[in-house]
């Protein structure tokens, strides 16, 4: 089969970070394992982050890819969810081999049923950043997906990316009064698309800012962009008995006393890899998560973040996805479709 892949970690720019492969296709599936033949892909931070140089070096290719939607063409013994011809999307498992590829296994427990309404490039640029907004909101953080956000004002660090996109949306729809940061005219605008009433720059000074739209303090904040940069002003910003959520690993140790002991502030941390890589005994809330947001998408209440397919799914693009998002320039999901 097709696949793309890496055995050195180089940088972007150098053509051997990403090459085309042949690969063998993936076994029969067992237990609880769908096979799927993928359709479209979506690029993410992490798969930046896992290609970046290092030393070591993989005795065989290794295929990255944590965003995809496609069709299943066979199914394990345990399978209860799915049958062959199922249109289907998922982010799937860092621990396994990712969907850079024409078929992948992935556990039917992380996966949902493809929105309808959505073709494969569309739906594939949902599943890792929606998991990730809706497990850091409605699970880590202790507000319902449906009114919890009533009579209460959210932050988001990083409104433009795929998960701020998501999680704009979805805050929303909780009720949230939502404060976004962006820096550029589209990427400001784009966070108003999804449902943000206000942006403020998140290269300036945010108290400020926030008190000229009369927000002496927000009640929540979701930082996904720089866990450092902004920790002691959020520890300032917080209300009493407020929440923040994580997703950046800091480059240091944090200050977790004083204001955040003072004020009983949450800290929340969100990997939406931990339920799949330690095979949690709820890592089927994964699909439960997908098919809701799938639900959600077909009734009109939330929209793909979705911005631009690159082409087809082979090196020369995914490196190209990758200098985007390395360049901080992207906004909302690039994706690629077909082989």
């Amino acid at each position: 089969m097709k696949a793309v892949a890496l055995t050195r970690y180089l940088p972007i720019d150098d053509p051997q970070s990403l090459v085309d492969v042949e690969l063998p296709k993936p076994d029969a599936p067992t237990g609880y394992d769908l096979l799927v033949r993928v359709e479209a892909v979506s690029v993410n931070p992490v798969d930046t982050k896992v290609r970046s140089p290092k030393p070591q070096v993989e005795a065989q290719p290794k295929v990255l890819g944590y965003d995809a939607a496609g069709v299943v063409e066979a199914v394990g013994e345990k399978v209860t969810r799915f049958r062959p011809g199922d249109a289907v999307y998922y982010a799937g498992d860092i621990t396994r081999p990712g969907s850079d590829a024409e078929f992948q296994l992935v556990d039917e427990r992380l996966v949902g049923a493809k929105p309808q309404s959505l073709d494969f490039a569309q739906a594939a640029a949902l599943p890792l950043t929606a998991i990730t907004a809706w497990e850091l909101l409605f699970q880590r953080m202790p507000f319902d997906a449906d009114n919890g956000g009533k009579g209460k004002t959210l932050l988001v660090i990083g409104g433009a990316g795929g998960v701020g996109s998501i999680a704009i949306q979805l805050a929303r729809r909780a009720g949230f009064t939502i404060v976004a940061t962006a820096s550029r005219p589209e990427t400001i605008e784009w966070c108003k698309t999804m449902g943000a009433e206000h942006v403020i720059d998140h290269r300036q000074p945010l108290a400020q800012q926030l008190s000229a739209l009369g927000f002496a303090q927000v009640d929540a904040a979701i930082n996904l962009a720089d866990t450092d940069r902004y920790w002691d002003a959020l520890g300032e910003l917080l209300a009493p008995q407020g929440h923040v959520g994580l997703i950046v690993e800091p480059s240091g140790a944090l200050k977790i006393g004083d204001p955040y002991k003072a004020k009983c502030i949450g800290i929340h941390w969100e990997m939406m890899f931990a339920r799949p890589r330690f095979k949690t005994a709820d890592q089927g809330e994964q699909g439960r998560i997908l098919d809701r947001i799938a639900a959600l998408i077909d009734a009109g209440e939330l929209r793909s973040t979705h911005t631009e397919t690159l082409g087809k799914i082979d090196a020369a693009n995914l490196r190209e996805a990758h200098r985007r998002l390395e360049s901080g320039s992207a906004i909302g999901k690039l994706t690629l479709a077909g082989w």
